[in-house]
């Protein structure tokens, strides 16, 4: 019976320790299929850096000018994306068009689908730093970029001040409540 108990204790203890000691990394879901993806850690699809949502992931393959140079681009790629999560001027244009030739079993559709788009950043992004790094097994480095929220509330802060005191800035803020205005005036007039 004592042995048991001891045999029962020793295992009890080697299975806390095993358990303490193997703290599993949180692995990303939804690519398992992927073998370039195998074990990726969760940020390299959901980037967060220590519960800041202002963090990107930029990528870029090593090759024959090594990993530093695969590193610089991929935290490039990662301050674009910064660049692009904070401003960002979207110009988009759609253009559909549909046409029907032929009477009857002759009959033929015509669609042509156009979709264009360009997306321009241009962004001072102070303080970002590299949060993580993980190499996948295609040989594919991924770099975690974060920014402090408090650095970029404090330059919001400072940009808004000095929008304040702009004289340009006042003007723009006239000619916006002047064109709200006149939106609602034409509003008015088509649902009366």
């Amino acid at each position: 019976m004592k042995k048991t108990i001891v045999f029962s204790l020793a295992g009890l203890m080697m299975l806390s320790f095993i358990t303490s000691c193997g703290k599993k990394k949180e692995v990303a879901t939804g690519f398992e299929g992927d073998p370039c993806l195998k074990d990726a850690p969760s940020w390299v699809l959901n980037p967060e850096a220590k519960g800041s949502k202002i963090a990107a992931v930029g990528s870029a393959r090593i090759g024959k000018a090594g990993l530093q140079f695969a590193r610089t681009e991929a935290l490039a790629n990662a301050r674009d994306e910064l660049a692009r999560m904070i401003e960002i001027r979207v110009k988009n244009m759609v253009k559909n068009f549909m046409q029907v030739t032929g009477v009857g079993d002759a009959e033929t559709v015509d669609r042509v689908s156009v979709q264009v788009s360009k997306q321009v950043a241009y962004q001072t992004i102070r303080g970002s730093r590299q949060v993580a790094l993980w190499k996948s097994p295609c040989n594919e480095l991924f770099v975690l970029v974060g920014v402090d929220p408090e650095m970029v509330k404090d330059f919001i802060k400072t940009q808004l001040e000095t929008s304040l005191k702009n004289e340009q800035a006042l003007w723009q803020l006239y000619q916006a409540k002047k064109a709200y205005q006149e939106l609602d005036r034409e509003i008015e007039k088509e649902f009366k």
